[in-house]
């Protein structure tokens, strides 16, 4: 068994079997979540392939199965079904048990701040292709919801994105090399800005942002329907 495998079944057993708590029921999203994740998995398999056929990033070979499927370790497959799964049961657990009162005001906020952050980064580091194409995609859906759907769950889906920043850069920090003597994952230098947190690149969090927004707009899309 791979590193990366251990992450991710270590990572999915947890919100899983929490799934069954009566009172977030997250079960019962399951249908209408799963859509979600295909769609993100879709997206996400498309871009992660063409970043590792034009050396954007490359895996370790020590750290993952020889499986691959479109030049891709089946661990990383499991990436885009594990990680947006546990993220979404956060999501899932504050709307059961969190009121949203204070975080409605901060919605435009947040959405304005991340806008022009990711409107920065784009002028700034044109050159970087992780890093244009990953604030772009978070562009959009920044402004998706802040000028077309509206929807009302952004104020959880806010407080989602910041706690699961603790899981996401703890599975992350270990694939970026805090906890070994070489990187799951390997950056490809000149094409990220090249500011980590500890050792994960900052565009990341972002990517965390683009990877839990898109299932949960359509998850919400769906269930109002």
């Amino acid at each position: 068994m791979s590193l990366y495998a251990w992450l991710m079944i270590g990572s999915f057993i947890g919100p899983f079997l929490l799934s069954f708590d009566k009172k977030v029921a997250f079960y019962r999203w399951w249908p209408k979540l799963f859509l979600g994740i295909g769609l993100n998995l879709v997206l996400f398999i498309l871009w992660d392939t063409w970043f590792t056929k034009s050396g954007v990033w490359s895996f370790n070979p020590d750290y993952v199965w020889n499986i691959r499927i479109l030049e891709l370790p089946i661990e990383e497959w499991s990436f885009f079904v594990v990680v947006p799964y546990a993220s979404i049961f956060i999501y899932a657990c504050l709307k059961a048990y969190l009121k949203d009162s204070w975080w409605k005001p901060k919605v435009s906020f947040f959405n304005y701040l991340f806008i022009a952050w990711c409107l920065v980064s784009i002028l700034f580091f044109s050159d970087r292709t992780y890093t244009v194409v990953n604030f772009s995609i978070a562009l959009v859906l920044l402004l998706v919801q802040q000028f077309w759907i509206k929807g009302a769950y952004m104020s959880y889906f806010w407080m989602a994105y910041f706690i699961h920043l603790v899981p996401f850069f703890i599975i992350n920090g270990i694939l970026t090399g805090a906890a070994t003597t070489e990187p799951v994952v390997l950056y490809n230098a000149n094409e990220i800005i090249g500011i980590r947190l500890l050792t994960i690149p900052l565009e990341d969090t972002i990517y965390a942002l683009s990877c839990l927004l898109i299932p949960i707009t359509v998850l919400e899309h769906f269930k109002t329907r």
